[in-house]
């Protein structure tokens, strides 16, 4: 008997041990469901999310800085899925000698203008607080190395409520547009 003609009674005994999977419907059901199952169970893997307390940090990116620069932005969005009001007190990071939550507002002038956040960053119950550009943002201060996009690095937010969480910043490209000057 040949190789040819084993193969083929291997595989008449295949589809009589599971007649139910022998038409190729069922077949793509099956190939479909096992790709759900393996981009479901791999979520963990590719998500980008920290949480303490009822306090959800979706994303935390930070932007690549020019090179030679001394300061970088970071963002991220806040979530709090509690009852009550909880207050972000703290950012530190391992890249920056300071590292500070930052507002940006534009006067009657049209000029705008940046400076820290004192007293906290409030995250009312439930809603969510976006650190984006042009609004609020982390601000790393004095950076220790250069980061480059594709790294990650860590920090450390504290709450007023919930308490401390380490969380990892991914660092992607710089917008053109954007300009962040701070001086020395």
């Amino acid at each position: 008997m040949t190789a040819f003609y084993r193969t083929r009674a291997s595989i008449r005994t295949i589809r009589r041990s599971f007649p139910r999977f022998s038409s190729i419907e069922e077949r793509i059901g099956i190939l479909i469901f096992t790709l759900m199952l393996i981009l479901a169970l791999s979520h963990p893997l590719w998500a980008h999310e920290f949480e303490i307390g009822s306090i959800e940090i979706d994303h935390p990116i930070a932007s690549a800085p020019p090179e030679g620069a001394k300061v970088a932005a970071g963002y991220m969005t806040l979530k709090n899925s509690g009852a009550a009001t909880d207050r972000l007190v703290s950012i530190s990071s391992e890249i920056a000698g300071r590292t500070e939550l930052h507002d940006m507002s534009v006067d009657a002038q049209g000029v705008m203008t940046m400076r820290p956040v004192t007293g906290g960053l409030e995250i009312p119950a439930g809603s969510e607080v976006a650190l984006k550009r042009g609004s609020y943002h982390v601000m790393f201060m004095d950076l220790k190395r250069p980061i480059n996009e594709g790294e990650s690095f860590n920090g450390t937010l504290t709450f007023e409520k919930a308490g401390t969480v380490d969380i990892t910043f991914k660092v992607e490209g710089r917008p053109g547009t954007e300009h962040h000057d701070h001086g020395s």
